[in-house]
This record gives C-alpha cells, structure tokens and sequence, in this order.
C-alpha cells in the first residue's frame, strides 16, 4: 500500500502569485461546471432546441479537458500551452460557428452556412497556429490572414446571409443571433491581443507587456460559456412559448 500512495503522481504546487496558473485553475473549473449545467438542463428543452444546448456543453466540456492539461502543462513547465490550446480551438471554434445555423434552422438555414462558416474558422486557427508556433519570423504575416478569415466570419454573421435568415426568424432568435454577433465582434477580439502578445512584430511596443495566456484564458472563460447561457436563454424562451400554445 505504501507503495502505491508512493507512486501516484503529486500535485504541482503553485506560487501564491502565479496569477497565470489561477487563470488555467479557475478557467478548468468555471468550465466544468458550465458543462455540467448544460448537459443536465438538456431535457427540459423542447426536441428542437436540444442539440444547440448539447453543442454548448460539448464546447465547454471539450475546454475543460484541455484546461486540465494546460493548467498541468504551466505548472509543471511554466510554458505557454500552445499545442494544448489549438487543439482546444480547432474543436470548439467551428462548434461555436455551428451554434449559428443550428439556431437560425427556424428560418430555412442551409448546411452551406454551417459549412462556410466552418471552414473560415478552420483556416482563421490553422493561420494563427503557424504564426505562433511554426513561423514566428512572419507571425504579423500569418496574423494577418487569420484576420481576414476572421473579418469574412464577421461580415457573414453581421451583414450577410446568417442576419438576412435572423431577421426573418425574429423574436427571440433575432435576439440571440445579435448576442452572438457581439460576442464574435467583441469576445473573439480579445485573442489576436493574445497572439501580438505572444509573437514578434510591429506591434511588440503596444502589446508586448501583456501574458498572453491571461489574455486567452479571458477570452475563452467570457465567450466559451457566454455562447451557451445565450443558447440557453434562447432555448428556455422557445420552449416556454411551445408550452404556451
């Protein structure tokens, strides 16, 4: 038995100012919970409405796990949990960008949508990732096209086909796509302040001060679990009017 107790790997002890590892711990708890608040409300939604709260705690649930590596990974290194982290956002991004269509289904949305959407997420990360992790030398480069692609996503949620289908939908729906937006215009502008934060460029006097892992761990806290609590709303308004009628 002494053995055994001997054998079991100890927990990393962490300074009582290290206020990045906080961040790692708060955000792998706020998550959990988060998932376990989402995945057990599921039932009491009408059918429609199921998937989009499932999605939210898939997202939160996929955060959570990566948070507990990364919070391992800091404290046992004190490094930046790069490959950790864009695996976590090669998930739960396009997840977050399916959110959209889901909820804008009630207006005749197209998988074309979902897919678009998708694949600009996909290249907005892979983009970032080379920037921070592969070619530094030309971060400010690859920034900038993981910023178009970013800016296209904007345009599209905004302005184009995914507001045309809100308006059309109305109520309640209109209501939480325009929440989104702004949690995409203004939460998904918190991570290219990481990423300045964290690579070589231009921008080194503005930005370079910053931790970035603080500054993602933010963000992902805000609109990770932002998205589903607007889900949920969205999702306890419909099915309070399905019971009305």
């Amino acid at each position: 038995m002494e053995n055994l107790f001997t054998s079991l790997p100890m927990v990393a002890r962490m300074a009582t100012d290290d206020y990045v590892g906080f961040t790692f711990f708060v955000g792998c708890m706020a998550m959990m919970a988060a998932s376990a608040f989402f995945f057990l409300s599921m039932n009491s939604f009408d059918r429609k409405w199921r998937t989009s709260i499932l999605v939210s705690g898939l997202i939160t649930f996929i955060a959570a796990v990566h948070y507990w590596y990364m919070r391992d990974y800091w404290s046992g290194f004190a490094e930046s949990p790069t490959f950790f982290r864009y695996v976590d956002w090669i998930l739960t991004v396009p997840l977050m960008c399916v959110e959209f269509f889901l909820i804008l289904r009630v207006a005749g949305a197209k998988t074309s949508l979902m897919w678009r959407l998708i694949v600009l997420s996909v290249i907005m990360l892979v983009t970032g990732y080379v920037g921070e992790a592969v070619d530094r030398d030309n971060a400010w480069l690859w920034g900038l096209i993981s910023g178009i692609a970013y800016f296209v996503i904007v345009y599209d949620i905004w302005l184009g086909k995914a507001k045309k289908l809100a308006i059309e939908a109305g109520g309640s729906v209109l209501t939480a796509h325009k929440t989104l937006c702004w949690f995409v215009l203004v939460g998904w502008a918190i991570y290219p302040v990481g990423y300045m934060a964290g690579t070589p460029g231009w921008y080194d006097g503005i930005f370079g001060g910053l931790d970035l892992n603080v500054v993602y761990n933010i963000g992902d806290a805000i609109n990770k679990i932002g998205f589903g609590l607007v889900i949920y709303g969205l999702a306890v308004s419909q099915s309070e009017k399905t019971l009305e009628v």
